[in-house]
């Protein structure tokens, strides 16, 4: 289940904090609780990427973009991602969330969040967004003109425009494997 009270209280915890630049860093501890393991007795990996809402969506509230999508009818939403998983995050342990926009292209906004905990980075995960609306994806700098921010992409790192042109070369939709093509309803 979505952790819709632990969203709440960030939401509300942040509400009074001050704004972001779009590519300023928001930082958000949090606490591993046992609905969020898995038979490892862990942080499950699947939960790991829910968590990571908990420092986007305070963040793009503090930057002024949850307000511009209100105002202009758009939406947001995942469009990949890639995470790097490290330490383990057990039962009732604390870490410490990092959230940042990178920089944006001309369909996509990427994002890194990292947790971490006694000075380790535990997981690190590279996400692209797009703002969608009545026409489809919204170009970047249409969405930082509305938000007050410069349009123009501070230079992605190399790294991740290896991930984009990486990216770029999964086939889409995926080619099924011979054994599966008959399994599939209509």
């Amino acid at each position: 289940m979505y952790p819709f009270i632990r969203f709440v209280k960030e939401m509300v915890k942040f509400r009074s904090a001050p704004p972001l630049k779009v590519d300023g860093t928001h930082i958000s501890t949090h606490m591993c609780w046992p609905w969020d393991l898995d038979p490892w007795i862990e942080l499950n990996n699947g939960r790991t990427l829910t968590l990571y809402d908990l420092g986007r969506i305070p963040m793009a509230a503090r930057t002024g973009l949850i307000g511009i999508l209100r105002k202009k009818g758009w939406g947001i939403t995942v469009a990949g991602n890639s995470v790097r998983y490290r330490r383990r995050i057990r039962a009732f342990q604390r870490f410490t969330m990092v959230s940042r926009v990178i920089g944006w292209d001309g369909r996509f906004v990427y994002m890194e969040q990292s947790m971490w905990r006694g000075g380790e980075c535990c997981n690190h995960m590279l996400l692209r967004s797009a703002v969608t609306g009545a026409k489809g994806i919204v170009p970047p700098a249409e969405v930082m003109l509305a938000i007050g921010g410069d349009t123009e992409s501070p230079p992605l790192p190399d790294w991740v425009m290896a991930w984009i042109k990486a990216d770029a070369e999964r086939p889409w939709p995926p080619v099924l494997p011979p054994d599966v093509k008959g399994s599939l309803p209509g």
